[in-house]
């Protein structure tokens, strides 16, 4: 089984930051890309940054300059770090992974239990 485990959501004032982390586990074979997805209430899932193995990252406009997607090492983590955070930014993260769990099965994507973000003050 594959677990997608998110951390470091919360309140925090306008213009303060956050960053979140996500850890993929279980058995995995290999991991492709990696990102990060929000829902505001009322609202459809939104991509807000996806990063591929080799390091190249893109953005949703809305974020571009404020957020930084990063993975570590392993290529089993990765971090969302949330600057000049707005009232708009408040949604549930969510962590998506696209990974094999063999070698001989396809590529699928998974997804995290979402971690509350929300931007007030």
């Amino acid at each position: 089984q594959v677990q997608l485990v998110e951390s470091g959501g919360g309140l925090v004032q306008p213009g303060g930051s956050l960053r979140l982390s996500c850890a993929a586990s279980g058995s995995i074979f290999r991991v492709y890309a990696m990102g990060w997805y929000r829902q505001a209430p009322g609202k459809q899932r939104e991509l807000v940054a996806k990063i591929a193995t080799g390091g190249i990252a893109n953005y949703a406009d809305s974020v571009q300059g404020r957020f930084t997607i990063s993975r570590d090492y392993a290529n089993t983590t990765v971090f969302l770090q949330m600057n000049r955070l707005k009232p708009e930014d408040t949604a549930v993260y969510y962590c998506n992974a696209d990974l094999r769990t063999t070698s001989w099965s396809r590529i699928t994507d998974y997804w995290g239990q979402g971690t509350q973000v929300t931007v007030s003050s």
